[in-house]
C-alpha cells in the first residue's frame, strides 16, 4: 500500500494564541513538510486547491513545483484540482511541467471541489455543475492521450488538431478522480478505468464500501483489467500518545469544521463526536502510531485499497507539531502497515 499525506494549507487562528500565520510563512512551512515527508519515506504528498481566505493555496501545481526541487522520490499530486472551473488545457500543461521538473512524479487528482467560490470567480454557472465536470474531465483525458487534440464541447472553445505542450515524462500522466458522496462519480471513474480517491471524513467507514464495489464493477464491465486503484483519504493526526494527538488536533478541528458547519447549516462538532470518530470504526485517524496503524489495517480489510492519504491538518497546527506528526507517520506507521500487509505474501512464498 502507498501511504501519504495531503493538506489544504489552512490559514486559521492558532487556538492557543489567537494569531493566524501569514500566507507566506504557511507556504514556506508547507514546502518543508513536503521535504520531510520525502525524507521519512512516505509515498505521496497532495496539496488542495481553494479560493478562500482561510486556505493558502489556489495554485497547487506551483506549490508542488517548489516541493519538487526539495524532494527526490515522493509522488506529488493535487488534492484536488477543481477541474470543473478550470481550463483542462492549462491544468494539463501545469502538471506536465511539474512532471518534467520532478522527473516523473506528478499526478492530477481531479474533483468537483468541496466549495463553490471558484465557479463565479472564473465565470461558470453552478447550474452546470455536473456537466462541467464530465465535459472537462473528458477533455483532460483526451489531452493526455494525444499530442494534437481535436475536441469540442459546450463550455470551452473547440480544439482543432492543436498541439498541447509540454508533454510529460509519464505516458500517460496519472489522473485520479476524487469522489465524496456520489455513487455516480464512483461508477464514472470505474467506467473510464481511472483510479478513485474516496474521501471518508465522517460516519462509519463501512457505509462507503459500496462505493469501492461500484467502482470495481464499473471497471470490470468496461473491460478494465486489473481494476484501477483505490485510495482512501481521511482526516487525522499522529502524536506519541492517543491523548496527546487528540488534545492537539481537536481545537483547530473544532474551529475549522465549526466555521464550515455554520456556513452550511451543520452543528459544530463536539469533543464527544470527535472522540467517537477516533474509535476503530470511526472516520478520524487521530491517535498514537499504533492506533493509526491498526485503523489503516482495519479499513484495508474493508476496502482492499492500494493507497491511503492522511489529511494531517484540518485547521492550522503549530509547525513543529506537524513535522513531528509527519515523522511519526513515516517512520512508525508506514513501516508497520507495510510489514503487516506483506506478511501473508511472505508466508505463502515458500510453498508457492
Amino acid at each position: 500500500m502507498e501511504l501519504g499525506i495531503y493538506t489544504f494549507a489552512e490559514l486559521t487562528p492558532d487556538p492557543a494564541t489567537g494569531r493566524t500565520i501569514s500566507p507566506s510563512a504557511r507556504l514556506r512551512n508547507l514546502v518543508e513538510e513536503m521535504e520531510l515527508a520525502d525524507q521519512v519515506g512516505l509515498d505521496v504528498f497532495g496539496v488542495g486547491e481553494h479560493h478562500r481566505p482561510d486556505f493558502a493555496v489556489s495554485a497547487p501545481a506551483v506549490v508542488l513545483a517548489a516541493g519538487a526541487e526539495r524532494t527526490k522520490r515522493i509522488r506529488l499530486t493535487s488534492a484536488v484540482s477543481v477541474i470543473s472551473s478550470d481550463d483542462p488545457v492549462r491544468v494539463f500543461q501545469d502538471y506536465a511541467t511539474l512532471d518534467l521538473l520532478s522527473e516523473g512524479r506528478a499526478e492530477i487528482m481531479a474533483g468537483r471541489g468541496s466549495f463553490i467560490e471558484s465557479f463565479p470567480l472564473f465565470g461558470y454557472d453552478l447550474r452546470d455543475y455536473d456537466e462541467l465536470f464530465e465535459e472537462k474531465l473528458g477533455l483532460l483525458l483526451a489531452l493526455r492521450e494525444v499530442e494534437h487534440v481535436t475536441w469540442s464541447g459546450r463550455h470551452r472553445p473547440p480544439l482543432d488538431g492543436l498541439g498541447v505542450y509540454p508533454r510529460p515524462v509519464q505516458d500517460p500522466l496519472p489522473v485520479w478522480v476524487a469522489v465524496g458522496g456520489a455513487p455516480e462519480s464512483a461508477a464514472r471513474a470505474g467506467f473510464l478505468g481511472l483510479p478513485m480517491a474516496l474521501a471518508i471524513i465522517g460516519g462509519l467507514p463501512e457505509r462507503f464500501v459500496p462505493f469501492a464495489q461500484i467502482h470495481r464493477e464499473a471497471a470490470r464491465r468496461a473491460g478494465h483489467e486489473p481494476a484501477p486503484a483505490l485510495s482512501i483519504n481521511s482526516h487525522g493526526f499522529v502524536a506519541e500518545t492517543s491523548q496527546a494527538a487528540a488534545d492537539a488536533a481537536f481545537p483547530p478541528y473544532l474551529h475549522q469544521m465549526g466555521k464550515i458547519g455554520r456556513e452550511r447549516g451543520w452543528l459544530p462538532p463536539t469533543r464527544q463526536d470527535f472522540d467517537a470518530g477516533r474509535t476503530l470504526r470511526g472516520a478520524l485517524f487521530v491517535g498514537s502510531p499504533a492506533e493509526v496503524t491498526e485503523k489503516i489495517l482495519f479499513q484495508h480489510e474493508l476496502f482492499g485499497h492500494q493507497r491511503f492519504l492522511l489529511q494531517l491538518s484540518v485547521g492550522t497546527m503549530p509547525h513543529r507539531e506537524m513535522l513531528r506528526a509527519i515523522e511519526l507517520f513515516g517512520t512508525e506507521v508506514a513501516p508497520a502497515v507495510r510489514a503487516a500487509l506483506a506478511e501473508p505474501a511472505m508466508s505463502a512464498a515458500p510453498g508457492a
